[in-house]
């Protein structure tokens, strides 16, 4: 770990100062608000779930996980660790959430949390069939398989209580904007129905994992989906106003439904996060921050992925926002987004639950 993510690890533990004891490492601490951290949607969250999938939206191959511990690529969509992992880290939970399909999943591992977002999913059925992912109805229905493990391990009240005190982590929406409504073009409909149509989708997912037994909620917002290097192409050049745009609107959406939504979920906490903001700061002023480049990736040239075994590759991801062309480096989700979502547990769970 370098000085400066040192420091921003220490900065997380901060933030969330009363609701668990961090080591500055970022080690596991003791945590009496969470006991596991459960992610779904996209590949903002995904910690591997795509690696034995017929798909090539995967990244278990180098140079992804340059930066992960012991230099792994474990198909985490970053050169290091994803949002899912800097949460349980500075929640002192573990140190890494692990994928519901990885194959060393243990039942040690089932009670604190595991990880069930697909890379390349979306809230849109469409958007994962189109690149053969899991779907968020999947991502479901592996959850009441989940359920059905965890209560075989801890016994029936214990489970309840997981469940009722589990943070449940949700990222959706940028997928169906950027590939399957503004690329792929497989739904011609005005925006703002399409929007719509995704919010709904959104606040019945929520519902169905409410019901499930769900009770503490951080839905996060898009990134700036136009000012991602996918969508500036390969030269870098301006931001894409149309997708910006369309993110806006769906992250106002989404905000207003959500804040609808926790009040009328009895005994639960619907917290919306706003990253689109800090990230689009981040971009817009990197060297605030300490990074040098924030229009091109550090791998992959302009495509939307990184190539195999290193090709193209910058050789210190660190100075980079994103690492490939859709996706952030580890650096940056420590800088832009884990503090706006540990800031929203801070406010929406520590003052309502202590």
């Amino acid at each position: 770990m370098s000085p400066a993510s040192g420091k921003i690890s220490l900065l997380l533990c901060v933030v969330v100062q009363g609701i668990c004891t961090c080591t500055g490492q970022g080690g596991p601490g003791v945590n009496s608000s969470f006991p596991a951290v459960f992610s779904f949607g996209d590949s903002i969250l995904d910690t591997g779930n795509n690696n034995g999938l017929r798909t090539l939206t995967k990244c278990n191959f180098p140079p992804y996980g340059k930066d992960f511990p012991g230099g792994r690529a474990t198909g985490r969509f970053s050169n290091g660790k994803v949002p899912s992992d800097l949460i349980v880290e500075a929640l002192g939970i573990k140190d890494l959430l692990p994928a519901y399909l990885d194959p060393a999943l243990s039942d040690k591992d089932i009670p604190t949390g595991v990880g069930f977002a697909s890379g390349g999913s979306g809230l849109d059925p469409l958007t994962a069939s189109l690149q053969g992912v899991i779907s968020v109805s999947e991502q479901l229905n592996q959850f009441r398989e989940y359920i059905d493990r965890l209560k075989g391990i801890v016994g029936e009240a214990n489970a309840t209580a997981v469940l009722n005190n589990a943070l449940f982590l949700i990222s959706a929406g940028n997928n169906d904007i950027a590939i399957t409504y503004l690329s792929a073009r497989l739904r011609i409909i005005p925006f703002p129905t399409y929007s719509n149509i995704l919010v709904n989708d959104a606040t019945d997912f929520i519902q169905a994992l409410y019901d499930l037994g769900a009770r503490r909620f951080i839905v996060l917002s898009t990134l700036p989906l136009g000012c991602l290097p996918s969508a500036r192409g390969s030269t870098g050049l301006l931001c894409a106003d149309v997708a910006n745009q369309a993110a806006q609107e769906f992250n106002t959406n989404l905000s207003n439904d959500i804040a609808y939504l926790a009040g009328s979920l009895q005994n639960a906490t619907v917290a919306y996060v706003d990253v689109y903001g800090p990230f689009l700061e981040l971009i817009q002023n990197p060297g605030q921050s300490g990074f040098v480049v924030s229009n091109v990736a550090c791998c992959g040239g302009s495509s939307l992925l990184c190539t195999p075994f290193g090709l193209l590759t910058c050789p210190n991801p660190s100075n980079f926002v994103f690492w490939d062309s859709a996706h952030p480096t580890e650096r940056a989700y420590r800088v832009a987004v884990a503090p706006a979502i540990l800031r929203a547990i801070n406010s929406s769970f520590v003052a309502n639950y202590h």
